[in-house]
């Protein structure tokens, strides 16, 4: 288990502003409908190695190859939907993301203007919703979060994180 945690963990810690005092409130993954296509996937990979005993022999090094070829890209489809962390903290929100390379997105909380959360009737059934970020730049790394489980608790977090940093006038009764 400690091989797939190393390849699979992007590793949030480093990015950590610690000596801020910058402390991790959510670590959001991928919910598991983002899953759904790297199985099929993988379960089409199998059914092509299940047909290789029937085909004529000529055809059976093309079906394998075929079957490698697709079994692989699942597997990226899987890794790259592993690495991808949308992190909650109490100074900024930040997406790390990518398999070889890794590209990481911060906006601070003074930054956000809006959060939209857009829940599919999928995903409502389902449990999940997507976020989109709305900031003074408009075109940035962190606009749309896909995928995220449960997203009106975590736009609840964010929005209690805002509150509680000062970042907008206290409420009034």
């Amino acid at each position: 288990m400690g091989l797939l945690t190393s390849v699979t963990d992007p590793r949030i810690g480093r990015h950590l502003l610690r000596e801020e005092g910058e402390v991790i409130v959510d670590e959001v993954r991928r919910h598991w409908v983002a899953y759904v296509r790297p199985v099929l996937e993988a379960v089409v990979a199998l059914a092509l190695l299940c047909t290789v005993p029937f085909v004529l022999i000529d055809l059976a090094g093309l079906l394998m190859v075929l079957a490698l070829l697709v079994l692989l890209h699942a597997a990226w489809l899987g890794l790259g939907h592993a690495r991808d962390r949308f992190v909650i903290t109490n100074m900024r929100v930040f997406r790390v993301h990518g398999v070889l390379s890794q590209h990481l997105a911060t906006m601070p909380l003074a930054r956000i203007l809006d959060i939209s959360v857009v829940k599919p009737l999928h995903g409502r059934l389902l449990g999940f919703g997507h976020f989109v970020f709305e900031s003074a730049a408009q075109e940035q790394g962190l606009r749309d979060i896909r995928y995220v489980g449960d997203p009106d608790a975590r736009d609840l977090a964010i929005q209690r994180v805002v509150q509680r940093s000062g970042l907008r006038g206290r409420m009034v009764n």
